[in-house]
């Protein structure tokens, strides 16, 4: 039995045990039970709210700011969740891993994106969340002379899960739509207030503490791959090769790439040798190649091979088209490649104006004079070619060959051909020691340095925010700069990362210190956009109910509580239909 199933064999059991001593009269009256929620009611607590309170002028003033976001925040999120539901609809696609229903529920460990290893800072964030959000309702009441009936603290099972504010509904009814508008938007004023404060400190000196330690970041091994027969895993952190220096993974990628023999000894951050028989893996593969990712290439032209080194030594002596020797577990195949670097013709571009078909796929095998084998050989040649400049581009399209003279295009001052490029040779990368390179600089960089990783802008605030909400799913989407999920400074990539700058005193909890603001400025600005949804019982559809009532209030219609009621529910009924369209399309009826 997993761990998870036994959390909510435990929550069940609670919740029987707290619904039968709730039946029996057992509990006191300021403790009640909903579901699994325990909630503890207190009346203490209003005298602290109402000394708060009393700089009124200030707090509607921050509150007006707060309702302005909150009321921006609504109309976006309504239009993104129905244009997407309709992209949805007319483009389904396939089912993804974000899509799955359990990733919707903020269970860590449940969650794929949500790993137990980091649920005590989660639960501290949707703690800090929800306690600032239900301070903010109770503070407003306050300054808007609307009565608290109680409030108290909310509990799944044993763990605390945050706070609550009930305001009076007779007090509230009394209160101007101002006011209520008010009081309800305080909550996610305060959630995006947080994820500032949070996000500023993250980025600034807790990450100023954060340095990357030398040698290359293995975030896994491919499985039955040379590394993980010789016990290289993720975590990992590669320092030498053959008594050579590594300093980063570009680094160890660059030796690999220059050492022939088959077997070499690999020196890794914690001083253990490891002796690795190198062979060449397939890593990635287009559909129509015939070669399946983890196949081994060992020959080429009916020549052995082995290492990098040596399979590009033998594709470069084949000519334009190459026989690879390919086995996989079941069964060994020859399969015909292009030696050339496989683009996809961009529309407009200096190659499509030469007269190459517009989003074709063009395997490129030469620039004027240079061969081209891979994406690295097109950008050399590229960058020795000057904007205007006149080049006979030679390629294959499904095995014929063609030939363009392209003038070439200028791009931020530079020349330009006008081709979006897959990575290897005709599409096929391979690897001679199995590895998954984790590029613990460009998670850095976008936490908290300056300029861009591969064309990502993380020079600003709003730019490292964007990244840092984006980060848990980076590996579904991240591409080559951001290939894994981030939840934080786990303890599988500390080894990644050193400890310096002004927190150098706290040593690794700089690490600790660092995953909790993620993971709060995180939950808070989800717990502020979600409340943001203009539809029933979240602040959204409050805010939505009493932008409605003073609209209607001014139209010449005698039903105007009829009406406002069509509006807000046609209003969530949208936004739910959209939200399930989006989640569950995919998946269960598109």
């Amino acid at each position: 039995m997993n761990l998870v199933l036994w959390i909510v064999v435990g929550i069940l059991a609670y919740w029987l045990l707290a619904v039968t001593l709730d039946r029996q009269g057992v509990l006191p009256e300021w403790v009640h039970v909903s579901g699994p929620l325990l909630t503890l009611h207190t009346q203490r607590g209003k005298d602290v709210l109402d000394w708060l309170a009393r700089p009124k002028r200030f707090w509607r003033a921050w509150a007006n700011v707060g309702l302005g976001i909150a009321l921006v925040v609504m109309v976006l999120s309504f239009l993104f969740v129905i244009l997407s539901a309709i992209l949805t609809i007319q483009n389904p696609g396939s089912a993804s891993q974000v899509t799955e229903p359990r990733n919707v529920v903020v269970i860590p460990g449940f969650n794929d994106f949500l790993p137990l290893e980091v649920a005590p800072e989660i639960l501290l964030g949707l703690l800090v969340g929800l306690v600032v959000h239900e301070g903010g309702h109770g503070l407003l009441c306050r300054v808007e002379d609307i009565e608290i009936e109680s409030m108290g603290l909310a509990l799944l099972s044993i763990i605390p899960m945050g706070a609550f504010v009930e305001p009076d509904e007779e007090s509230q009814r009394k209160a101007n739509r101002g006011g209520r508008s008010r009081m309800f938007a305080a909550g996610v004023t305060n959630n995006f207030l947080i994820t500032v404060l949070a996000f500023a400190l993250l980025f600034g000196p807790v990450i100023g503490s954060i340095g990357l330690a030398a040698g290359a970041g293995v975030g896994g091994a491919l499985s039955g791959s040379p590394a993980d027969e010789a016990g290289i895993s993720g975590g990992d952190r590669i320092v030498a090769v053959e008594n050579q220096s590594v300093e980063t993974n570009e680094e160890l990628q660059a030796v690999l790439a220059n050492e022939s023999d088959r077997r070499i000894t690999i020196e890794t951050g914690d001083g253990e040798r490891l002796s690795v028989d190198r062979r060449l893996i397939v890593t990635g593969a287009l559909e129509d190649s015939g070669v399946d990712a983890g196949s081994e290439v060992v020959a080429v032209d009916g020549t052995a091979v082995s290492t990098t080194p040596a399979f590009r030594e033998q594709l470069r002596a084949a000519g334009d088209r190459a026989t690879l020797t390919v086995e996989n577990d079941t069964a060994t195949h020859d399969v015909a490649i292009t030696v050339g670097a496989r683009v996809v013709v961009v529309p407009d571009g200096p190659l499509a104006d030469a007269g190459a078909s517009r989003n074709d796929d063009l395997t490129i095998v030469s620039m004027g004079e240079e061969r081209i084998v891979d994406q690295e050989d097109i950008g050399e040649a590229i960058d020795g070619l000057e904007p205007g400049e006149t080049v006979t581009v030679v390629g294959y399209v499904e095995g014929d060959r063609q030939t363009f003279d392209v003038e070439m295009g200028r791009d931020d001052g530079e020349a330009y051909l006008g081709v979006r490029g897959y990575p290897g040779i005709d599409g096929l990368t391979v690897d001679d020691l199995g590895v998954r390179y984790y590029p613990a600089g460009n998670y850095l960089a976008v936490l908290g340095g300056d300029g861009s990783v591969d064309g990502l802008p993380t020079d600003s605030f709003v730019g490292k925010t964007f990244y840092a909400v984006f980060l848990p799913i980076a590996g579904f989407a991240g591409g080559n700069a951001l290939p894994f999920n981030f939840a934080g400074f786990t303890d599988q990539i500390q080894s990644f990362y050193v400890v310096e700058g002004p927190l150098a005193f706290l040593g690794d909890g700089v690490f600790l210190l660092a995953t909790a603001l993620f993971w709060i400025g995180w939950i808070n600005i989800n717990l502020g956009f979600f409340n943001c949804i203009p539809a029933f019982p979240l602040d959204g559809g409050h805010i939505l109910r009493t932008g409605a009532e003073s609209i209607v209030s001014r139209l010449p219609v005698e039903a105007d509580f009829a009406l406002t009621k069509v509006i807000t529910v046609s209003v969530g009924l949208l936004m739910g239909l959209g939200l399930v369209v989006m989640i569950f399309g995919p998946r269960y009826f598109l």
